[in-house]
């Protein structure tokens, strides 16, 4: 029996979704509209605007003004902080509400929304909320030897960015939304707001909770659409100070070439090929459960997922077989159904790109010990999958898939796992589980990573900055790291 649906989501999806612009519900200048559909039978959920680059132009001036004129800058970081922390105050008032909406978008279990996705959005805007009192500069005593005998007063401060776009992906909406709108509200920015066109329903949710919370009109806009035009139109727009964005390398790169224009600053959080290294001495049932929980969190849907799982020779087909066995296990279904464990995958397009990566790995000479394929013929169900058998080369081993899928292989000693961790042009994440501790601080500073989770994983909290290396990304989401990536540093220099 599935979960009841709560009569706001019922009311909500059976509304035409508008984009939210200056504060107004608004259609798109096109008039266009598109279909989300519900990834657990591929029929469709909603209808939403679909937004283009007159929307983003529209959204974009409205932020310019709420910056430049409007009320959010003349509050008081006391003030401010107060605003931002309601947000956090009403996700936790509508946490069913939020949970049964991002179930029904994404694919993923009611009860994991609920648990976790919901609470760590609100815990962020909580958490942000206390940084908008925080945010200071430095006094400097200079040393200025071609002015002997000259005194100066200098100091820093730590100012707003401005305008900031933000473009966040389809496997966390809302917590990828209160990781962006967060520090950039704290510190002072407005922002414009494009979701992922697979999931735009909770992202346009927040927006009333935040108009509710008091955030003035124009400092939070939402345009829903497509990467390829209001995600480009945004990236390119010559009046928007920084772009954040969250989502693959690929497009990474093409926001990248999109910011030349005006020199806009970037922060992107980007995809990944995570190793996951048992050694010998674990207990191996806590090395299992780890290990399981690190590729099939989220249906695999995670960019740091742990993908490549290394374990230590003597341990290889103990370790390697349960992981399969609770492969076995993992009930598929809807995520509104409570006894479902894992949801379908998000679109048919990912459903085309995991099965394909499996259709891959099979015809390379990998082995499937679990899994290896789709799930029934409605919805975009995969099995979860181990693969064994694998060479270096291996597109299933370079490349990040993006679904439940885990490339295992043993290991011999912490030098070469080190180096066979760090052959990828990634460095997103990394596990590391084993009794001595030594050991597992020595690798993990070999580890070329953002994040290094010793004897666990998927942890995130609010306070730990998360980002990668390489071709991960740049910069850091949560934490007070993230808050310079939302500031621009003036100097002041005095002569008294």
């Amino acid at each position: 029996m599935s979960v009841a649906l709560d009569k706001r989501v019922d009311d909500f999806i059976a509304t035409r979704r508008q984009l939210f612009i200056d504060g107004d519900w608004v259609d798109a200048a096109s008039g266009k509209t598109f279909e989300t559909p519900n990834p657990a039978t591929g029929e469709t959920l909603a209808t939403v605007a679909e937004g283009g680059a007159e929307d983003i132009d529209r959204a974009v001036r409205a932020a310019r003004r709420a910056f430049e004129d409007g009320p959010w800058g003349r509050l008081t970081p006391s003030e401010r902080g107060r605003v931002i922390w309601r947000i956090g105050d009403l996700i936790l008032e509508h946490v069913d509400e939020l949970a049964q909406l991002e179930t029904l978008d994404n694919g993923k279990p009611f009860a994991v929304a609920q648990a976790a996705d919901v609470p760590l959005a609100a815990d962020l805007f909580h958490y942000m909320a206390g940084w908008a009192t925080k945010i200071e500069g430095n006094s400097i005593d200079i040393s200025v030897p071609y002015a002997p005998g000259a005194n100066f007063h200098a100091y820093t401060l730590r100012e707003p960015i401005g305008v900031v776009g933000q473009i966040i992906p389809w496997n966390f909406p809302l917590l990828m939304a209160a990781w962006k709108l967060g520090p950039a509200l704290a510190t002072g920015n407005c922002v414009v707001l494009k979701p992922a066109e697979q999931t735009p329903l909770t992202a346009l949710r927040l927006a009333e909770l935040i108009a509710e919370a008091g955030v003035p009109d124009g400092v939070v806009n939402v345009v829903t659409g497509f990467g390829e035009t209001a995600g480009a139109a945004l990236a390119a727009h010559d009046d928007v100070d920084k772009v954040a964005f969250t989502g693959s390398t690929e497009v990474g790169k093409l926001i990248i070439q999109a910011a030349a224009g005006n020199l806009k600053k970037l922060t992107l959080e980007l995809g990944g090929k995570s190793p996951n290294i048992v050694f010998s001495d674990v207990d191996p049932e806590v090395a299992i459960a780890g290990a399981a929980n690190a590729i099939f969190f989220n249906h695999g849907q995670c960019c740091v997922a742990g993908s490549r799982l290394y374990v230590q020779e003597d341990r290889f087909d103990e370790v390697v077989n349960g992981v399969a066995e609770v492969a076995k296990s993992i009930k598929l279904g809807d995520g509104m159904d409570p006894d479902t464990q894992m949801g379908p995958l998000v679109s048919d397009e990912q459903l085309q790109r995991v099965t394909g990566y499996l259709d891959s790995g099979t015809s390379d000479g990998a082995t499937a010990l679990t899994g290896g394929g789709r799930r029934g013929d409605r919805g975009y169900f995969v099995e979860p999958t181990v693969l064994t058998g694998t060479r270096p080369d291996m597109r299933v081993v370079r490349e990040e898939i993006f679904g439940p899928v885990v490339v295992a292989a043993p290991f011999h000693s912490l030098d070469e796992i080190a180096n066979t961790a760090n052959d990828t042009p990634y460095g997103l994440g990394a596990g590391i589980w084993t009794k001595d501790i030594s050991k597992a601080h020595a690798l993990a500073k070999k580890i070329r990573a953002g994040t290094v989770w010793i004897n666990c994983y998927n942890i995130f909290d609010a306070s730990l900055p998360f980002g990668g290396y390489k071709q991960s990304g740049w910069g850091r989401e949560m934490g007070h790291e993230a808050l310079e990536a939302y500031t621009e540093v003036k100097a002041v220099c005095a002569q008294l």
